[in-house]
């Protein structure tokens, strides 16, 4: 690894406290970032996701997407952990440390609200960061691509009668327009992109592209810390003014991550999943779609809510903890293949 790759934590760090005293320090141009949005997703976090993503996307040859039902494994590990594992294991987080360990320390009046918010976090799978994740693993990418449409898919359906199930509620207003905007902004659009930009480059030659592609590479590297830096900047007063409220709802969200991650890797493991299959599996199965997260506390909850401010806790949360998820990932490679090789 490079220096930069080397230090990474260091750096996500220096970018955190960066943003939190930039939007103390600052505040008005991180608001009017803020609030350039289409249905309540950002458009500046979503441009920057770009950058993130399409070098990945650019290695994607569609015509070869076929050899992805080899990793049938590890798809149905994934799915088992998204929506048959997380949001339940999140329901019982959640009422455990939020009715239970904290409770003395919390508003009493918002128990029953941060834990909705922890359920709404947890029943919707990421769609967009995962392509970092799994660029970091040196994930196969066309598993990704696979395991994200099809959760995008199976979210249209499943999202709103699992709420409304762990919730308790009769009827979930679902945001239905930040779910179709985040999908063809984070999705459709950048695929969009990298694959004319592949068709471009390819025409120019082999060489062209692979000198592309690793100039390409720190520009997605700086576009993840930029990212923590406005996230940061944006959702900084919460974290000043409610710090161990902050810390306490963090606390069931990283075992969440941490449990659902672990259980997927070992369940892929003794499948005899590839790594590179079984590495993005695990960061998919932990990982959140925290703008629908969001919007939904909202619309159900109130902007003041705790289920709001618990599902901005995700936001917060949301980079710094897969990083350590991916950095197990890599560290362990030894140690998942050598049970491969066994086999």
């Amino acid at each position: 690894m490079n220096l930069f790759e080397r230090y990474l934590s260091l750096w996500v760090f220096l970018c955190i406290v960066a943003g939190v005293m930039l939007g103390q320090l600052i505040p008005a141009p991180f608001h009017w970032l803020g609030e350039l949005a289409i249905a309540r997703v950002n458009i500046p976090v979503g441009v920057l996701v770009w950058v993130m993503i399409i070098p990945m996307l650019l290695r994607i040859d569609f015509s070869a997407l076929h050899q992805v039902g080899r990793h049938w494994r590890g798809i149905g590990v994934t799915l088992f952990i998204n929506w048959g594992v997380k949001p339940f294991s999140m329901a019982f987080l959640g009422w455990l440390f939020i009715r239970h360990v904290f409770a003395d320390y919390l508003p009493q009046d918002q128990l029953d609200s941060y834990i909705a918010g922890l359920i709404l976090l947890a029943a919707a799978p990421c769609t967009a960061m995962v392509f970092v994740w799994s660029n970091l693993v040196k994930g196969d990418p066309y598993f990704t691509l696979t395991q994200v449409a099809l959760n995008d898919a199976i979210m249209i359906f499943a999202f709103a009668p699992l709420v409304a199930l762990l919730l308790g509620i009769a009827s979930i207003a679902v945001p239905w327009d930040t779910l179709f905007v985040s999908v063809v902004f984070y999705i459709a659009i950048p695929v969009i992109i990298a694959q004319l930009l592949r068709s471009r480059l390819l025409a120019k030659g082999e060489g062209v592209f692979q000198q592309a592609m690793s100039h390409l590479g720190p520009y997605s590297m700086g576009a993840l810390l930029l990212t923590l830096v406005l996230l940061f900047a944006l959702q900084g007063n919460a974290i000043v003014a409610q710090p161990l409220v902050i810390a306490m709802l963090a606390v069931p969200i990283l075992i969440q991550v941490l449990f659902n991650s672990g259980l997927a890797y070992s369940l892929n493991r003794r499948l005899g999943v590839a790594h590179c299959v079984a590495a993005p599996s695990a960061l998919i199965g932990a990982s959140n779609f925290f703008e629908l997260a969001v919007a939904t506390a909202i619309s159900l909850f109130g902007f003041q809510s705790g289920a709001a401010l618990a599902t901005v806790v995700g936001v917060l949360i949301e980079v710094p903890v897969m990083l350590l998820v991916v950095k197990v990932a890599n560290a362990t490679q030894g140690w998942y293949m050598h049970n491969a090789d066994k086999r």
